[in-house]
């Protein structure tokens, strides 16, 4: 790629990064949230990934990153379901928020959200959705120039003939 493109594209990733993050943690109060954010994040490492390529990105980024990032994102998801479901019978209810008071108030204090409007769970839930969809997208990138690059040296190498 040109260096003009080099030169542009990482400060112009890391504010829409920056942007991404915003929209997660103000997803229960404004429009966005998880997927929105995660996807911006996405769009941000991708950015670097088609730019810079996998071996230069500034973002280095392998196997073993996706999968933990992955992971942390689907266990808190069930996690914080699960915990619905334990203190409440219903699987991921809102539990600093406690409508039908059904909570015990330990548990409640626990989930409070420390904002203006309560949103209970929905800030967590936003950060472990922002997580996967960020992982999704990025991968699905990341395998395909993976490919590329495999396919650009394998045909470098020459052909052994069998025996």
């Amino acid at each position: 790629m040109s260096t003009i493109l080099k030169i542009f594209v990482f400060p112009a990733a890391m504010v829409v990064i920056c942007l991404g993050v915003l929209t997660i943690l103000g997803g229960h109060i404004t429009p966005g949230g998880g997927f929105q954010g995660g996807a911006m994040i996405a769009a941000g490492l991708i950015f670097c990934l088609i730019v810079y390529g996998l071996k230069e990105s500034p973002f280095h980024l392998s196997h073993d990153f996706f999968a933990a990032i992955e992971s942390i994102g689907a266990l808190g998801f069930v996690f914080l379901g699960l915990a619905g479901l334990l203190f409440s019978g219903f699987y991921l209810y809102n539990l600093g928020v406690d409508l039908y008071h059904i909570v015990p108030a330990s548990i409640q204090t626990l989930f409070n959200y420390p904002d203006p409007t309560n949103a209970g769970i929905l800030p967590y839930l936003n950060f472990v959705v922002g997580m996967k969809v960020m992982v999704g997208l990025t991968a699905i990138v990341y395998t395909f120039l993976a490919f590329m690059e495999y396919g650009e040296e394998a045909k470098d190498e020459p052909i052994e003939e069998i025996e």
